[in-house]
């Protein structure tokens, strides 16, 4: 043991060179093509950040350093097993290529592990063109990857024992050297089935999809993306017609959780101030939880505004707010993002780097499907009822799903910078151009695919979900909630996105799937109901009071087949433009692009928001939408004077042809109900 001490120390103190040479090689790559992710902000308001940006950059360079220093270490270890057999001298230089070559290979091979299994991951972090990857790409198999980490391991396992009984003291550090990666496996989630029954009142179990459109769950879709979602629908209820009143996801959220119209709970925008985070009207978690209820959120990057609002759930897994200038500058540049990407897309990642972890574009789907398993096992040995709600990213752009979703519908012989997800989606300016762009500068069938297996990742997320509450003895007393905050244009009227035209109904109809399996489900369910009516539908089913902030009506009676649904109708409007759009008329109301509008108004939390003098000017700007039965009335806000369309949804469904000259008198009335005269 002597003899090893003698050597350990100076090889591992040894290490640090190879280490801090690459880790400062990550830095300087980064400054020299310095990025961020986030929106834009202006120069006055960056300069003040750049004491935090240099921390941020010490920070990121310091758990790159600690990462290749453990990597190097592997290296160390086989290099002194020859040196205790006599068959290397100990050297500085020997010591330093022995680490190098040990991180060359485990970077390499994580980065082909990443590449196949979560190319979009990659994607997001890559400065140069993706298309220098497809080559390699093709290449990769999971057998291979599987031979190839046998050959290195069997390798590794050969050098050691080249070193006979001399290296029978190496055990214990290598396996003390392992434990961080042992400590991040992930073992199967284990049922617990609950003892007994409750107290006679239902679970909730909420799923939603971010930018999940309604079209994927109607029979006459193309594609069977969502077999499982379909099966539910059948047992229970799906509503095909549910509008949400502002096509963006803080809006979408808060309206759905509140039950009452932006108007009312205030946030009317993705980015909301610290001052408008505290919401004026009680959630359903917070109600839930007054009565007894436990109340929990799981969400990736997508969802972050679950936690940032005020919705009262007593414990969140999920990110800080996404729209932080703090957060997105410790989020760093692209060459130390993809390098750190690497090695924290696990609960290393989660406890230490949460920004990397929850970086926005990567699939998460599989890790908090896991987690949301793992909490229902949970609840299911406590006596309480309980409302979950996960909140998934699967569906939102730029489409990147894992393997071997990403390829479930893509063309095999497409050669473009799409393949693993939508290209120019990786910066903040190229997001400002690409909403500029028509509908000729997209792979456009090639996103279509790469949207479609997302869809079909997020039904087998659901799936797994659902038969693991079967296992734990759940799915009795819970009703299953499926819903998305708002859908995607993919240039069905000039433009693409979330809540950019009133006119289509891609944007603002979701899906709302509700299984309650103490009745019977009505199937599929095409009369028009709102965003506003899922939570005081909730709130009845549990028997609890609704409260009358809740603008919505609820869905319990007709669900329990004692009361028809009444007719109604909903009002929505466009969302936040982050630029000019071609599907926009050019007398259109407009107002500066996204640079312009946002501030910092408290430095010290780094929370973005919309400038007040503009808020009026963005409400003035919107288009709004009316619809009751089998008609549609959209008021284009031109300049100087507003356009009224009226399309019948019926004979039109997808809002191309104009009859408000041949139904004047509809036109009056919707005018009147949405208060647009």
């Amino acid at each position: 043991m002597n003899g090893l001490a003698e050597h350990l120390l100076p090889l591992l103190a040894g290490n640090a060179l190879p280490a801090a040479a690459a880790s400062l090689a990550l830095l300087v790559l980064s400054l020299l093509h310095f990025s961020r992710t986030g929106p834009r902000i202006r120069e006055e308001i960056t300069r003040h950040f750049r004491l935090y940006t240099v921390l941020c950059l010490a920070r990121q360079t310091l758990w790159a350093f600690l990462i290749l220093y453990w990597l190097g270490g592997f290296g160390q270890l086989a290099y002194l097993a020859r040196i205790l057999a006599g068959r290397a001298e100990p050297s500085w230089i020997g010591a330093a290529v022995a680490g190098l070559i040990a991180m060359a290979v485990l970077v390499g091979f994580q980065f082909l592990r990443h590449l196949l299994h979560l190319p979009a991951g990659i994607m997001m972090s890559w400065p140069y063109d993706i298309r220098r990857l497809h080559p390699l790409w093709r290449r990769l198999s999971v057998t291979r990857l599987r031979w190839l980490g046998l050959i290195l391991a069997a390798g590794y396992g050969g050098l050691l024992l080249s070193a006979g009984r001399a290296a029978a003291p190496l055990v214990p550090l290598l396996a003390l050297w392992s434990l961080p990666w042992l400590l991040n496996l992930e073992l199967p989630v284990a049922a617990r089935r609950r003892r007994g029954g409750g107290d006679g009142r239902p679970n909730l179990l909420l799923i939603g999809c971010d930018t999940l459109r309604v079209d994927r769950l109607f029979p006459d879709y193309p594609r069977t993306v969502a077999p499982f979602l379909d099966t539910l629908a059948q047992r229970g209820t799906l509503f095909t017609r549910c509008y949400t009143p502002i096509a963006r996801t803080a809006p979408s959220l808060a309206t759905l959780l509140t039950g009452a119209d932006p108007a009312t709970h205030g946030v009317a925008f993705n980015f909301m101030g610290d001052d408008a985070t505290r919401l004026p009207v009680a959630a359903l978690p917070q109600i839930l939880a007054r009565h007894g209820y436990h109340t929990e959120a799981i969400s990736d990057w997508s969802g972050s505004d679950l936690g940032k609002f005020s919705f009262g759930f007593q414990r969140t897994w999920m990110p800080e707010d996404q729209w932080n200038f703090r957060y997105l500058l410790r989020q760093g540049p692209k060459e130390l993002r993809l390098f750190l990407g690497l090695f924290t897309h696990n609960r290393f990642g989660r406890r230490f780097l949460p920004e990397l972890y929850y970086l926005a574009g990567v699939p998460l789907t599989d890790h908090l499907g896991r987690l949301a398993r793992r909490c229902l096992s949970r609840l299911a040995a406590e006596p309480r009822p309980f409302c979950l709600t996960l909140f998934l990213g699967t569906c939102h752009p730029p489409f990147g799903s894992e393997y071997p979703y990403y390829r479930f519908y893509a063309d095999p012989d497409y050669r473009g910078p799409s393949l693993f997800a939508m290209a120019r989606l990786t910066d903040p300016m190229e997001i400002l151009r690409s909403q500029q762009e028509p509908r000729e500068a997209f792979d456009l069938d090639q996103i279509i695919d790469l949207y479609d297996g997302c869809v079909r990742r997020f039904d087998d997320e659901v799936r797994t979900i659902c038969h693991h509450l079967k296992r734990c003895g759940l799915d009795r007393d819970t009703v299953v909630v499926v819903f998305s905050d708002h859908g995607m244009e993919l240039f069905e009227h000039g433009t693409w996105g979330q809540g950019n035209s009133a006119i289509g109904e891609q944007s603002n109809r979701i899906p709302l799937l509700i299984h309650d399996p103490a009745h019977p489900g009505r199937g599929r369910v095409d009369d028009l109901i709102r965003a506003q009516d899922l939570a005081p539908t909730l709130l009845e089913r549990c028997g609890i009071p609704i409260p009358e902030s809740m603008e919505g009506r609820s869905l319990a009676a007709y669900l329990q087949g004692r009361e028809p649904l009444p007719e109604r109708s909903a009002v929505f409007r466009t969302g936040l433009w982050l630029t000019r759009h071609p599907g926009m008329p050019s007398s259109h109301l407009t107002y500066p692009d996204l640079v312009e509008l946002l501030h910092i108004p408290d430095r010290r939390t780094g929370t973005l928001a919309i400038k007040p003098y503009y808020r009026k000017r963005i409400e003035k700007a919107r288009d709004v939408a009316v619809c009751r039965g089998r008609w549609k009335l959209v008021r284009l806000a031109l300049d100087p004077t507003p356009r009224y369309l009226l399309f019948d949804l019926e004979n039109d469904p997808g809002c191309h042809e104009d009859v408000s000259g041949e139904h004047p008198e509809v036109v009056m009335e919707l005018r009147a109900e949405a208060g647009l005269d």
